[in-house]
């Protein structure tokens, strides 16, 4: 039908008009018939947040998703697009994409009533049909609705009340659009009311001067809920004119963050092919984020987004890939000392609150790090705080009897995969007890439970942990503390 080019071709086609709300209502319609996925991407909300956002669009409704910061809101609100007519009608030069069967402006109006049929009809695209505004302090209504432009006022010798010489602002230009605005409660209370009657009788008023344009808009706003008591809020009558109000949330389950982080990781194809990420760093770093959104340093107000994962697992890959190149070798699997690699990421993209502040943001992290060793260390092998009280066989007595003897094992970040590996083997009892415990395992999935058992047992303090700068050392708990002793001897000396 794109190949019509004038209102009297378009007329004898049969076209019908239609508002972008039935038009979304429609297309949806017919993709859940044919059970289509219609948010493309958007992991972990199928049974919450997707089946409220179908039955807003159905009811027709302007709609207000409400979460925490990387939720997917934004996400959401763009892949709307997808439910839109791929092209539509609209009359030739229109600044307000006028329906030439419904025309608004008093342009279309005009140029309809002069040249009839043989106006000119352009076709404009889905993708051109999505206006998107992130809301801050300093928007204006005439950055949203418009204003008066004097100096075309006196160029064209009219009153400031003939709608001819004002400059249309974002919404009127998104008529027939997806209109979305980014962190709804930013915007002052002033700019906010200016759009209560766009939303509920589609008026605009610009300096005193109202217009009846009907206005034909898909409305979507987004915002925080901290943003209600902290930056700004939401005005209740503005509330009460957004039907639907639909709340997100981070994902649920570990499974669905790592597919979201492995999603939205962008990593090159010489990366992807030379650097093997163990499932259990996969989940180890998704526990991280877990941990984070529990923490007592973290503000929960704030939230944890999922990008922390997803830059955490660039920067994992990357410091494999750093190694991989300094030793020269062709191919590595990143080790869970790589994920000091990580800190970066995290330090970087959670909120501290006065707690986690005196800590300091980079032992925050290590704490978090600890944390999710911890969790999965007990997800796979026996606690040894438990047998530590005698009520089972001690299964780690013999990698305790190794490091009681003064032996210590010393990983460098940039050891090549032999000498790593030569490391771990070095603990007499680690390999034996993991094979043991999991026989499952692949020979080079051993080694990553090797290293998970070292950092388990110093979260236990079964072992001690040093991290000193590029070289992260393990030994016996009593001759750390006797050597440390022996440090503030030398100090009263």
């Amino acid at each position: 039908m794109n190949s019509i080019t004038t209102l009297g071709a378009l007329k004898a086609s049969g076209y019908q008009p239609k508002s972008v709300k039935a038009e979304l209502r429609a297309n949806l319609i017919e993709k859940l018939k044919k059970r289509e996925t219609i948010f493309e991407g958007v992991l972990g909300f199928e049974d919450t947040v997707l089946p409220d956002i179908e039955r807003a669009v159905l009811s027709r409704h302007n709609i207000l998703l409400l979460g925490l910061r990387g939720q997917a809101k934004t996400r959401i609100a763009r892949l709307l697009v997808n439910l839109l007519d791929e092209y539509i009608p609209v009359v030739g030069g229109s600044e307000l994409n006028d329906d030439p069967l419904n025309p608004i402006s008093r342009y279309a109006k005009d140029l309809i009533a002069e040249m009839g049929d043989a106006t000119p009809v352009e076709w404009l695209h889905r993708d051109e049909r999505y206006v998107e505004k992130l809301a801050t302090p300093d928007v204006s209504v005439a950055d949203l609705i418009g204003d008066v432009d004097p100096i075309k006022a006196a160029t064209l010798k009219m009153a400031y009340s003939d709608e001819r010489v004002i400059h249309f602002g974002l919404v009127p230009r998104a008529h027939r659009s997806i209109f979305v605005i980014n962190e709804l409660p930013d915007l002052q209370a002033r700019i906010q009311v200016s759009l209560f009657n766009i939303l509920q009788e589609g008026d605009i008023q610009i300096r005193g001067f109202k217009l009846r344009l009907p206005l034909d808009i898909q409305f979507l706003f987004t915002a925080n809920p901290e943003d209600y008591t902290n930056r700004g809020s939401i005005i209740t009558p503005l509330k009460d004119r957004i039907e639907s109000q639909i709340l997100t949330h981070y994902p649920k389950t570990i499974d669905i963050a790592r597919s979201i982080t492995k999603q939205e990781a962008k990593l090159t194809a010489e990366q992807r092919e030379k650097i093997v990420v163990p499932d259990l760093l996969e989940v180890l770093l998704e526990q991280v984020a877990f941990e984070a959104r529990d923490s007592e340093f973290v503000d929960s107000k704030s939230g944890v987004s999922a990008r922390l994962t997803i830059s955490g697992y660039e920067n994992l890959v990357s410091t494999a890939e750093r190694r991989l190149l300094i030793n020269r070798e062709n191919k590595t699997i990143a080790r869970l000392t790589d994920l000091w690699g990580v800190v970066p990421a995290i330090t970087g993209k959670v909120e501290l609150v006065y707690e986690g502040e005196q800590e300091g943001p980079y032992l925050v992290a290590i704490n978090l790090m600890g944390k999710a060793f911890k969790k999965l260390f007990l997800d796979h092998f026996p606690d040894p705080d438990k047998l530590r009280k005698g009520r089972d066989r001690d299964p780690y007595g013999v990698i305790r009897a190794w490091f009681s003897g003064g032996h210590a094992v010393n990983l460098l970040n940039d050891m090549s995969d032999k000498e790593f590996r030569a490391a771990l083997e070095s603990v007499a009892g680690l390999r034996k007890f993991v094979e043991a415990t999991l026989p499952q395992l692949s020979g080079d999935e051993v080694y990553t439970y090797m290293e998970l058992v070292l950092h388990g047992l110093a979260e236990f303090q079964v072992v001690s942990k040093d991290m000193v700068e590029s070289k992260l050392t393990f030994r016996d708990t009593l001759a750390d503390m006797l050597s440390s002793e022996d440090l503030f001897d030398e100090d009263d000396n």
